[in-house]
């Protein structure tokens, strides 16, 4: 069985599973994670569901709980009366739902029956120029099988094998209508309803704390800039050669939430050992009057210090949200081997029967 790993799972998936790209600016968004696991144990569940407002995990349910539970202060005081009996029953249902389509893709593909997964993560984000732009997107064993978008006016599929999949949701036309609704209308009135409950946690700004180290490998000087503590989420970390930035030579980190509310993450880049002193780290975040430059900190203890303390947000995240059901790396060696396979949300056979509230919230 799969050993328990948490939230930096889920956090991955949403990543390969994200939102559409675009330049204007995103003010406030909403996000629900849904993963469903074929093998499902003690710390394994079979189900779970995450909500994410504005990048901060604010809700989640399990399928061994059993029940819609709040994240943070703000969401369980502000929920109204029988919200959380509701949402409870709802995630049922998609517990239901993914269990069938789980079974079938694996039939339908003839795959073997160890661990696969269903993914699909959906919401929507409120823009600067007060539009709002919405999405669903599908994902099997972790990897891209179909998406939605209301500009496409219907399914678009990753790869040829997600075609079956895609010309039944199209056809039936009744999916396609209530994602739409869903992603131009409901969710915005949920994503408004959420940031009234949490809007003095949502508008506080934390400036980074900012640690850049080095370490030579092989005749090569790795260069990394940690920056954590901070909110809100956007953030820009570049490194810089003298005054120009290289962007193309750097490696990023995601941006992750620590237990606190703030987010932490990191830039890696490549130089000669003897050009150490052109290299420095730019931070550019709201919290901050003015981007930070940042250079490479003297030899000391305080490299042991950070990997101790970021070592410690990493098992306090876990903790919170002990959701094990992937060994990552197990799974990325069977992708090679396997196809795509339909994604949950709807049935996957024949019958064309609808799921009038998969997308309530």
């Amino acid at each position: 069985m799969a050993p328990a790993l948490g939230l930096g799972v889920l956090l991955g998936l949403l990543g390969l599973l994200g939102a559409p790209g675009g330049t204007t600016k995103v003010l406030h968004s909403l996000r629900y994670l849904h993963v469903a696991v074929s093998e499902p144990g003690p710390g394994v569940p079979q189900f779970v569901s995450v909500g994410f407002l504005d990048g901060i995990p604010f809700t989640r349910y399990d399928s061994e709980r059993g029940r819609k539970v709040p994240l943070t202060p703000w969401m369980e005081k502000g929920a109204e009366p029988g919200y959380w009996d509701s949402e409870t029953e709802l995630c049922k249902g998609h517990q239901q739902v993914y269990a069938v389509n789980l079974e079938r893709a694996r039939d339908r593909y003839n795959e073997s029956r160890d661990l696969h997964t269903l993914q699909r993560v959906y919401g929507c984000d409120l823009l600067s120029n007060g539009s709002v732009r919405g999405f669903s997107r599908y994902g099997y064993d972790g990897r891209d099988f179909l998406s939605f978008e209301p500009g496409s006016q219907g399914f678009v599929p990753a790869d040829g094998a997600a075609q079956v999949t895609t010309r039944h949701w199209n056809n039936d036309g009744v999916m396609v209508e209530e994602l739409t609704n869903y992603v131009e209308h409901s969710c915005l009135e949920w994503l408004q309803k959420y940031i009234g409950y949490g809007q003095e946690a949502l508008e506080r700004k934390e400036p980074p704390d900012v640690h850049v180290s080095g370490k030579e490998e092989f005749g090569t000087l790795i260069l990394s800039c940690y920056v954590y503590g901070f909110y809100p989420r956007p953030i820009t970390v570049s490194w810089m050669k003298g005054d120009e930035i290289r962007d193309q030579e750097t490696e990023w980190g995601g941006v992750v939430p620590n237990s606190d509310g703030t987010f932490h993450t990191w830039a890696r880049i490549e130089a000669r050992p003897e050009e150490r002193e052109q290299y420095q780290c730019r931070v550019e975040h709201s919290g901050m009057p003015e981007p930070g430059i940042f250079a490479l900190e003297p030899e000391s203890g305080g490299n042991l210090t950070l990997v101790v303390a970021v070592s410690v947000i990493a098992a306090i995240i876990i903790l919170i949200l002990l959701v094990g059901f992937i060994v990552w790396k197990l799974q990325s060696g069977r992708r090679q081997k396997h196809g795509y396979s339909p994604p949950a949300g709807k049935d996957m056979g024949t019958n064309s029967s609808t799921t009038a509230n998969s997308n309530r919230s």
